[in-house]
């Protein structure tokens, strides 16, 4: 399975389940398995480097299991060859996110007229409270 030129999954990591789908559908819904629960094996995939496999624990959150075994649910449409098509394309979308490196965040301080003005509105504010005060309560 491509998913990038870094990324090459083989079939034999993938593990396809079928199992029968809730939903709408009828009768059909109880006597046919059409959905899809795709397994791929993370933690024990050669196609991925340490750090993607990180990044892609951390995105899966609850789909990967203890063991390393992201675990992809496709039941939204009726039939098993869509839902199969769905739960790989979903697979490659998780992939290629975990395999984007996120952008370092540089630190950044506020301009000095930022500063400035921050202080004059503060100062504004502090007036104004001021004025709806009692006279006489100027002691603090």
């Amino acid at each position: 399975m491509y998913i990038s030129p870094d990324i090459i999954i083989d079939e034999s990591e993938l593990r396809e389940q079928y199992i029968r789908a809730s939903g709408p559908g009828g009768q059909n819904v109880n006597k046919v398995s059409t959905a899809v629960q795709l397994r791929f094996d993370v933690a024990g995939s050669n196609a991925l480097a340490e750090a993607v496999k990180a990044r892609l624990t951390r995105l899966a959150g609850s789909r990967m299991t203890v063991e390393g075994v992201l675990v992809i649910d496709a039941r939204r449409f009726r039939t098993r060859e869509r839902n199969r098509t769905d739960a790989r394309e979903r697979l490659a979308a998780l992939l290629l996110q975990a395999s984007r490196r996120p952008k370092p965040r540089r630190k950044t301080r506020p301009t000095q007229a930022s500063r400035k003005r921050r202080l004059e509105d503060k100062r504004a504010r502090g007036d104004t409270k001021r004025a709806r005060r009692k006279p006489g309560q100027d002691a603090e």
